[in-house]
């Protein structure tokens, strides 16, 4: 079961803790962890999974096995503000994938990529080795796998002993491989990134940073992929405020 980290309290928000961590204290954290070879599995939680860890309790546990869990979601944050149980501020997968890059092309630590497609992690290794020159990259591989396969590939993983290992695979799958395997692999920091490997490839545009700012990435997605993406977000979204309105109502709190 998650529990505090290094003095970080947690909040319990909707059944589900989150750490009131700051992007810096993060860092600073998975730098710690690498330097003392002591394993780190985040874990990051949005309005969508927060909906989804109540009907699926595989991907919950996935969750709560995790050593940090963050708060991904500007809509996470907002409700942590109205519950009165206040994180300090949004952590987004993307923004922290980023910043550990950095911190690997700043210390030369190595890293292993594990998602997204092929083609996908071959222009993601030409990306990094040419903005992140020190980082020592110990291994790259897509996430379109069998799930048959997924104890080799763990083994493989171990084998290369990466510092860092960033799973940029779709929920629950990358949170079901964490909980499974994490502990084994002996690698010190593991991420789940999402979709940040299209991201950072240029296969997937991000939201301009205002966007970012006022919380409105998942509208940016819309706007782009409105067949696909308009009914997921109207659901999830909505089952999130009613999820947030209940508890409101259970704590006695007003907007």
């Amino acid at each position: 079961m998650c529990s505090e980290v290094a003095g970080i309290e947690m909040r319990q928000l909707l059944g589900v803790p989150v750490h009131a961590a700051t992007m810096d204290q993060t860092v600073q954290l998975c730098a710690a962890a690498i330097e003392n070879h002591q394993p780190l599995v985040i874990g990051v939680v949005n309005a969508a999974k927060v909906v989804k860890m109540h009907r699926d309790q595989t991907l919950r546990q996935s969750v709560l096995d995790s050593d940090l869990i963050l708060a991904d979601g500007i809509s996470v944050v907002w409700a942590s503000w109205l519950l009165r149980r206040s994180v300090p501020e949004r952590i987004a997968g993307i923004d922290l994938f980023l910043r550990l890059l950095d911190l690997a092309n700043d210390r030369g630590f190595s890293v292993y990529f594990l998602g997204a497609e092929e083609t996908v992690c071959e222009k993601l290794l030409r990306r990094v080795r040419k903005i992140y020159p020190n980082i020592k990259i110990a291994g790259c591989r897509d996430g379109y796998f069998n799930p048959a396969d997924s104890e080799k590939i763990a083994d493989h993983i171990r084998g290369a002993k990466p510092d860092m290992l960033f799973l940029g695979m779709t929920s629950p799958k990358k949170e079901i491989f964490m909980a499974k395997f994490g502990k084994q692999l002996d690698v010190p920091v593991i991420h789940g990134v999402g979709g940040s490997f299209d991201v950072l490839a240029g296969k997937v545009k991000r939201a301009p940073r205002l966007w970012q700012q006022f919380g409105l990435e998942w509208l940016y997605r819309v706007v782009q992929e409105p067949r696909r993406m308009w009914r997921r977000y109207l659901v999830t979204n909505t089952l999130f405020i009613g999820l947030l309105l209940r508890e409101m109502v259970r704590r006695g709190v007003r907007a």
